[in-house]
């Protein structure tokens, strides 16, 4: 991939990238109507996998000890994130809901920081981390105070977004972009079909139209969007990318209201304004970079 700076392209790659993330959310629901939510997972990714080692057979071949143990680390944390996001989709009852908790793993990151890595966080993440949190009581609060069980899965894979953040800048510093995206999406295969094989009972046959939403789960929201997203990425800025890619949550809210009619209380629209609101907070920094580079000052 060329270094070189094309900021339109690159925006709309990424762009796209999220788009096709926010249509993968509804792919993985369609296809938990027919498969059970391990085997999805697992299959679904080990397809991908599998297609994203033939482009990246050369870059896994010259890895080293080192960055193969740094990989697998962050591949097992990869997993389980999302073994804990389809578990949140499967009892899902609202996925632009669902969409938004996902994405407090981001804001999470400087606490994460905090906690485990002795880092200090800066003074905008005191600020962005209440007002999600308040964001996330207000997406509950629709529920008489009662927590959902996707609402739980959700959040529990935003926690461990945010420890895999926090990791895969130290772990794997020296491993190419693609090389490390193959190792994280084949591991979440390679460990989920056994569990899904111990835990769950398979189905006798599956259906077409199921078999047709896992393939596109597995093609176009893992596979394909891992390419536009690293080939935007590498046209721009990291922090320019960074906020481009934070529009996904937003999109699959209005995917899921057009495909599957959902709609959110005023109080639910509150709440997912103050969790984007602290998105943005938490990358303030990036902001004012791609301010001072939009403005040239």
């Amino acid at each position: 991939m060329s270094d070189t700076r094309h900021p339109l392209k690159a925006d709309l790659l990424l762009v796209l990238a999220t788009l096709v993330a926010a249509a993968g959310w509804i792919f993985s629901k369609e296809s938990l109507a027919g498969l059970p939510p391990l085997l999805f997972i697992g299959t679904r990714f080990l397809l991908a996998g599998v297609v994203l080692a033939a482009f990246s057979w050369t870059q896994l071949r010259a890895m080293s000890g080192a960055n193969w143990r740094g990989a697998l680390l962050i591949g097992v944390l990869f997993a389980l994130a999302m073994g804990f996001w389809i578990g949140g989709l499967h009892h899902a009852s609202h996925l632009g809901e669902g969409a938004f908790i996902s994405s407090l793993g981001v804001v999470l990151v400087p606490l994460v920081g905090r906690l485990f890595f002795g880092e200090r966080p800066p003074r905008v993440a005191w600020v962005s981390m209440p007002l999600a949190l308040a964001g996330f009581a207000c997406l509950s609060l629709e529920h008489g105070f009662r927590f959902e069980p996707g609402q739980w899965f959700f959040l529990a894979a935003a926690m461990v977004f945010a420890v895999l953040i926090n990791l895969n800048g130290r772990v794997v510093r020296s491993v190419p972009p693609l090389a490390l995206s193959t190792v994280q999406v084949m591991t979440v295969g390679v460990l989920m079909l056994p569990l899904s094989a111990l835990f769950e009972t398979w189905p006798e046959a599956v259906s077409m139209p199921v078999l047709g939403w896992l393939l596109a789960s597995a093609l176009l929201a893992t596979t394909l969007r891992f390419f536009v997203q690293l080939y935007g990425q590498s046209l721009t800025t990291p922090s320019h990318a960074a906020l481009i890619l934070m529009l996904e949550p937003m999109w699959t809210a209005m995917v899921a209201a057009w495909w599957f009619g959902e709609r959110m209380s005023e109080l639910q629209l509150f709440g997912c304004g103050l969790i984007f609101s602290a998105l943005v907070l938490s990358r303030w920094r990036l902001v004012i970079d791609v301010l001072k580079a939009v403005t040239g000052r």
